[in-house]
């Protein structure tokens, strides 16, 4: 059966695909496995974690899109300040992330002395179940996304918490601007801007 890798705009009743694709394809990776170290929980916490961010922050306030089996996060210009959970969303990460609360709350200020002061799109979160990796539908989400960006004649930026995605992410045109070693004696995470590009016939 042929799986869509086309990107679609989600809605909020799209929360349940999203949550469990993000979940499967977050499990290896090294930040959110020192987030939720519990081999045999992680993936059910993650369901949560995501769900609650998508449903509550992302698709309110972001630009949400998804194929079959990948989903992708952006916050446009403008949009970072309402893209912030709020008291109840902080309340319900505390729930999930438990005594890593304050890990959590640690690594999204250290990260974000990172993020460009110019108007920029931010891909927040972006991933594909590791069931179609090498696909093609995580990189059609990244180029939906970026095509928005360079229609706007904007940059963007992201995180990279898995290295093997750097060089990827380089090869659609992103640079490291640093290395950041999260606190608490967490792993690295990689700070990457893509200048935005003209179109061929520009």
């Amino acid at each position: 059966m042929t799986r869509m890798s086309m990107p679609i705009a989600t809605t909020v009743d799209d929360a349940p695909l999203v949550s469990q694709i993000l979940a499967r394809a977050f499990d290896d990776d090294l930040m959110m496995r020192w987030f939720f170290p519990d081999d045999a929980s992680r993936e059910a916490a993650l369901g949560r974690y995501f769900s609650t961010i998508f449903a509550r922050q992302y698709v309110h306030h972001g630009v949400c899109e998804r194929t079959d089996d990948a989903a992708a996060f952006w916050v446009p210009p403008g949009a970072g300040d309402k893209a912030v959970p709020d008291a109840e969303t902080l309340q319900e990460l505390q729930s999930i992330l438990g005594e890593r609360a304050q890990l959590f709350r640690d690594t999204v200020q250290e990260a974000a002395k990172h993020a460009p002061q110019e108007p920029h799109w931010y891909l927040a979160v972006i991933g594909a179940d590791p069931a179609v990796q090498g696909q093609g539908q995580g990189a059609a989400l990244l180029r939906s996304g970026l095509a928005k960006a360079d229609a706007a004649g904007l940059p963007t930026y992201l995180e990279s918490s898995k290295p093997s995605n750097v060089p990827v992410y380089e090869h659609f045109g992103f640079t490291v601007l640093a290395e950041v070693q999260l606190p608490g004696g967490g792993p690295t995470v990689w700070a990457m801007r893509r200048a935005p590009h003209r179109p061929a016939d520009a």
